[in-house]
């Protein structure tokens, strides 16, 4: 079995970077933990790879299919996913990559019991030093061989778009 790349989304709220874009050429897998608030960039990235979304705060107008919850749940090379937009959402559930977004801050790391936490941030409107970000998961045989967030550049194209005013005040 060969690896297979999975990369992280959250909190994109309508604006893909090209620099987005190119990080994703070559991916097995597109997981967006919510917030995509776009039924055309549901489309581009359902056309670049499987792409597993659950719905965020945001996402009340868009149309993503039956499949596209607020909780999402899939098995994908041998590992159990569980994504959800809420953190506090995945107490509980048995999992093992948990994936989550809203705070659009970067989380990664290990469970107690081995599973795998990830909050990709967000590659449009980050609220950390970090600056914008995504994540990268990698999978062989049943396991999670390494998991990284993604530091994209400094984001400034994604944020002079629409949502610069509504989330930084002009």
């Amino acid at each position: 079995m060969t690896a297979k790349r999975i990369d992280v989304l959250s909190d994109t709220h309508g604006r893909l970077s090209r620099e987005v874009l190119d990080q994703l050429d070559g991916c097995d897998l597109i997981v967006h933990a919510g917030d995509i608030t776009s039924e055309e960039d549901f489309a581009t990235l359902g056309a670049l790879a499987p792409l597993r979304l659950c719905l965020g705060n945001n996402d009340w107008s868009g149309e993503y299919g039956p499949d596209v919850t607020r909780m999402v749940r899939f098995e994908y090379e041998g590992l159990h996913f569980s994504v959800t937009h809420y953190r506090e959402k995945l107490t509980g559930d048995r999992f093992d990559v948990g994936v989550f977004g809203h705070t659009h801050v970067p989380v990664c790391e290990r469970q107690a019991n081995g599973s795998l936490l990830m909050n990709p941030g967000s590659p449009t409107f980050p609220r950390s030093a970090a600056g914008p970000t995504m994540g990268r998961i990698f999978v062989e045989d049943g396991h999670v061989t390494s998991a990284e967030i993604i530091k994209l550049g400094d984001g400034q194209e994604e944020r002079r778009g629409w949502g610069h005013g509504f989330f930084f005040g002009w």
